[in-house]
């Protein structure tokens, strides 16, 4: 069953410039790991969000695990302006098939 995430990391005023380079650098990396459908980044006003959709658990587990977020994490780091909020959540499809999940 897929598994859906919802990050979002609120970086520093000054770091934004920084923040958006390191990130952009993660999205290229983690589209190459197996199991990920869908890894894309979004910003707003100092806020950077993650929409993330993996083919299981187990793909999940393998990519935080893996060299891309930790590379990212390390480098990032001094960029936050607190914790990441990281929501990992399963679909629950209601209405119209095509506009109620991620991916048709």
């Amino acid at each position: 069953m897929p598994v859906t995430v919802i990050a979002t990391l609120k970086v520093k005023p000054e770091s934004a410039d920084a923040a958006r380079s390191i990130l952009a650098r993660a999205v290229e990396d983690v589209h190459n790991e197996p199991g990920c459908s869908l890894y894309s980044l979004h910003e707003s006003d100092g806020c950077f969000v993650f929409v993330e959709e993996w083919s299981d658990a187990e793909a999940l587990r393998a990519h935080n695990a893996g060299q891309a977020v930790t590379r990212m994490v390390e480098e990032i780091g001094g960029h936050l302006d607190g914790a990441a909020d990281i929501i990992v959540a399963r679909p629950v499809v209601a209405g119209d098939p095509a506009k109620g999940k991620l991916r048709p």
